[in-house]
């Protein structure tokens, strides 16, 4: 166990530091703790990237684009259920806010920016960026959780995923979308990273 964590340590995946002391160190010699660094945690999210890319691979050859769609369709429920309570508990003015505590809270930094045509969703940090490179239905089926529990039609500008900085969904105030001639849409339905509406 000892020369795995000095191989890794040498490699520069893992650090060691010396643990802070509460109360009187006992015998022996002084422990210490391994951390992950920036390094080691790519190291090991490249690891389960590649094991999701390859088990999704499988879905889709032996069951098709529609086996991939439900599965993230599927994964992206749980969050809709988990984030919905607070949601809907809040005004409708703040729910994009707290929409994006809940997300920040999952581990994608996001914020909320006012824009002329709405307010902005933004997602600093995606934790399955490198899948959704070549699974985009990861993101549509986000996109359309976000529909639903926002109540309203939003609309995803940009993806880390297809190389951007930041995945950002704009949901349109009720004046800004009728003013520029589109139509409203259901709450049910929301647009593709594309700009296709899905449903």
């Amino acid at each position: 166990m000892r020369s795995h964590l000095d191989h890794l340590v040498a490699a520069g995946d893992v650090v060691a530091r010396e643990p802070r002391v509460t109360g009187t160190r006992g015998r022996g010699r002084p422990a210490k703790v391994f951390l992950l660094t920036d390094s080691g945690r790519d190291t090991f999210t490249q690891a389960y990237d590649d094991l999701a890319i390859g088990a999704l691979r499988f879905l889709r050859e032996t069951g098709g684009p529609d086996a991939v769609t439900e599965f993230a369709r599927r994964r992206t429920s749980e969050l809709e259920e988990r984030y919905r309570p607070a949601v809907q508990a809040a005004a409708p003015d703040d729910r994009p806010q707290v929409l994006a505590g809940a997300l920040t809270e999952d581990g994608y930094a996001a914020s909320v920016h006012e824009a002329p045509i709405g307010d902005q969703l933004c997602q600093h940090h995606c934790p399955v960026a490198h899948v959704a490179a070549e699974f985009p239905q990861l993101c549509e089926a986000e996109t359309e959780v976000f529909a639903r529990l926002l109540g309203s039609h939003v609309q995803r500008l940009a993806t880390i995923a297809h190389g951007d900085g930041v995945c950002t969904t704009n949901i349109p105030r009720a004046g800004a979308l009728l003013g520029a001639g589109a139509a409203t849409a259901e709450p049910a339905t929301a647009s593709s990273p594309t700009g296709r509406t899905t449903s």
